[in-house]
């Protein structure tokens, strides 16, 4: 028996929209980051970008469990002495909602330039509209295949 490593000239990117109204967001970045890294393909290999791309719609309507809309902590540095900045992911949600995903699925995804390369295929948008029409995006159905995710 050999084992299978798939060539890059072999591999066929496909695109993706997944509606994240009203999904949990730790089920939909763990979702996302497999489809971006390719690992729920036959042909996935660790030192191949076998992933797709993902298009995120309704981001500012992603759903966080619990108190996290209040407690959960967002930080960034200004690069100044004693410049860390922390957000609450409700501040987040109300000027850039699409970061949470994004920073959500950025921290599933592995170190280095690969994962660098297989991040860069998300795109995530607040509202409904994109412009992805032309790549002519599959449907994702995240709630037929997350049964755990309760609408």
């Amino acid at each position: 028996m050999k084992t299978y490593s798939a060539k890059p000239s072999e591999v066929k990117a496909n695109w993706w929209i997944i509606d994240a109204e009203g999904v949990v967001l730790g089920r939909l970045a763990t979702e996302v980051s497999k489809m971006l890294r390719g690992k729920n393909k036959t042909i996935y290999t660790p030192h191949i970008d076998t992933g797709d791309h993902v298009v995120i719609i309704n981001g500012a309507k992603v759903k966080l469990t619990g108190r996290k809309v209040e407690q959960k902590l967002y930080y960034r540095h200004t690069g100044h002495a004693g410049g860390l900045k922390t957000q609450t992911a409700k501040f987040v949600l109300g000027t850039h909602p699409e970061r949470i995903i994004e920073k959500a699925v950025e921290r599933m995804m592995p170190e280095g330039p690969l994962g660098e390369h297989q991040f860069a295929k998300l795109r995530v948008y607040a509202g409904t509209e994109h412009p992805h029409e032309a790549q002519q995006p599959k449907v994702y159905d995240f709630a037929a295949k997350n049964p755990k995710n309760k609408r």
